[in-house]
């Protein structure tokens, strides 16, 4: 089974696997360069990265030189920047063009301005709820539907709901800590439970040879998201490609569905005050 694409709904393709970039604070920056010529000389083509990252020069020089060097050409990978809430767009005389911490449908309109500039080939949301989309998409005037809503996603929060909503929609979603997460002290509970160990996906793991990131990414894979793997060691990255050699049963998705237990990595509590925080409601 060879890896594949999913047709987003402004005609582009995605590729069903990505490779995450964002990396905790002890991580040197240098080391982002070399995960990412890793991972395409594995075979991942779909890189997501954000300005909030740090490290968008290091991931752009490791894309160039795999093209250099013959491995890739640039049509052959899906880049995903995110513009964090430190870009605030402003006219030639300075003047702030819109307030980036509440109005929604404003943002919308710049992303959409810069689609029909060529500046992007398509515009998408993160940690978006359902009621933030139907702003989105209800609002007058509207030219680009967002293409993919990117969130946290895993067997513990499958978030079916928002899933089936998006499917309903013509939207992706994707998936940010697939694997589980532990990695960054401030925004997750280091008491959390860890997700790799829970015996339903070790004892669906042993029956396929396979790991338990396997079993985890698979499965998003097979409901229609679009899961983000993220590690920056080599040989993990080389592992995590290796999905598209074994289908899970239409049992075993069931058995992990019922894994769910509503449970964020990453709740993003310092800033739940925000007026726009997406978590306060169910989905």
């Amino acid at each position: 089974m060879a890896a594949g694409s999913l047709l987003m709904n402004d005609g582009h393709w995605i590729p069903v696997l990505g490779f995450g970039t964002y990396a905790p604070e002890y991580f040197p920056v240098s080391e982002s360069e070399c995960a990412v010529e890793v991972a395409l000389d594995v075979g991942f083509r779909h890189i997501d990265n954000a300005h909030l990252y740090g490290n968008e020069k290091e991931v752009g020089r490791a894309i160039q030189k795999k093209m250099a060097d013959g491995t890739i050409k640039r049509n052959d990978v899906f880049y995903t920047g995110k513009a964090g809430g430190d870009y605030i767009p402003m006219d030639e005389n300075g003047k702030i063009l819109l307030d980036m911490s509440t109005d929604l449908c404003a943002i919308w309109e710049a992303m959409e301005k810069c689609k029909d500039a060529g500046l992007v080939k398509s515009i998408g949301v993160s940690n978006f709820n359902c009621r933030q989309l139907e702003k989105i998409l209800n609002k007058p005037g509207l030219k680009h539907k967002p293409v993919l809503n990117q969130v946290e996603c895993h067997p513990y929060l499958n978030q079916s709901k928002l899933l089936d909503y998006c499917k309903s929609k013509d939207i992706l979603l994707a998936g940010y800590n697939v694997l589980g997460s532990h990695r960054h002290k401030i925004w997750v509970d280091q008491n959390s439970p860890v997700l790799l160990e829970d015996p339903v996906l070790v004892e669906i793991a042993k029956k396929y040879d396979k790991t338990s990131a396997h079993i985890a990414l698979r499965y998003q894979i097979q409901r229609g998201v679009v899961p983000i793997a993220k590690s920056y060691n080599p040989e993990r990255i080389k592992e995590n490609f290796k999905v598209f050699d074994f289908e899970l049963t239409p049992e075993e998705m069931q058995r992990i569905d019922g894994m769910n237990r509503n449970l964020r990595y990453t709740d993003l509590k310092p800033v739940s005050s925000h007026p726009e925080y997406p978590f306060h409601d169910e989905y």
